[in-house]
């Protein structure tokens, strides 16, 4: 069978398309992960991968760089409509970030248990993990922001506060194992305190 030419595409068009075609591929195998797979799972050339990254090595730096991106999140959280009760839209929010971050932890994860170790040229460059969590949180800022008058504190600081929740719940310092609240629940506390109404404090 005669393996179809990959289509039309500038070299950024071909490159975006290989590192989403690979990102799931290196979460599955990683480092172990062949050049020769991913130009399968995308119908390409093996050949076609070497014309926009030099190595492999290159292309699982750009599989990192990928995953640690904090632009899916952040637009994921924009397209939230503000005029849904506030929990729904923490709740939404909530499960962009969950989301995003089992990605990446599944990527990088996959990598360091074949041997991978460190984040490679992929990883955060210095100052932009602090702009991508400020970014984060201006973001979330915006769906407190409806509620201003009501809020305790400014909406940046509650956002900063909801964030550190939502990091937290992703990964639960006190192991995987420990009783975990719901989503409903761990929302609840937190827009309403731990105390039941009329409890004596």
């Amino acid at each position: 069978m005669t393996r179809r030419r990959a289509p039309g595409m500038s070299p950024e068009q071909r490159r975006e398309m290989i590192i989403r075609t690979a990102l799931p591929l290196v979460a599955e195998h990683g480092a172990a992960v062949t050049t020769g797979q991913i130009a399968r799972t995308a119908g390409i050339g093996e050949a076609t991968i070497f014309r926009v990254f030099a190595d492999k090595d290159e292309l699982l730096d750009a599989c990192v760089a990928e995953a640690v991106r904090s632009d899916h999140v952040l637009a994921e959280i924009a397209e939230i409509p503000l005029d849904q009760p506030l929990a729904a839209r923490l709740a939404e929010a909530s499960a962009a970030i969950e989301a995003y971050l089992a990605r990446m932890g599944m990527v990088i994860g996959a990598l360091h248990a074949t041997g991978r170790v460190g984040g490679g040229r992929g990883a955060h460059p210095p100052g932009e993990r602090d702009n991508a969590m400020t970014r984060t949180r201006d973001a979330l800022a915006e769906l407190f922001e409806p509620e201003r008058d009501r809020l305790r504190l400014p909406p940046d600081q509650v956002a900063g506060m909801f964030m550190g929740m939502a990091f937290t719940r992703a990964r639960p310092p006190a192991g995987p194992d420990a009783p975990s609240p719901t989503l409903e629940d761990t929302l609840d506390v937190f827009l309403h305190g731990a105390l039941k109404e009329g409890a004596p404090e």
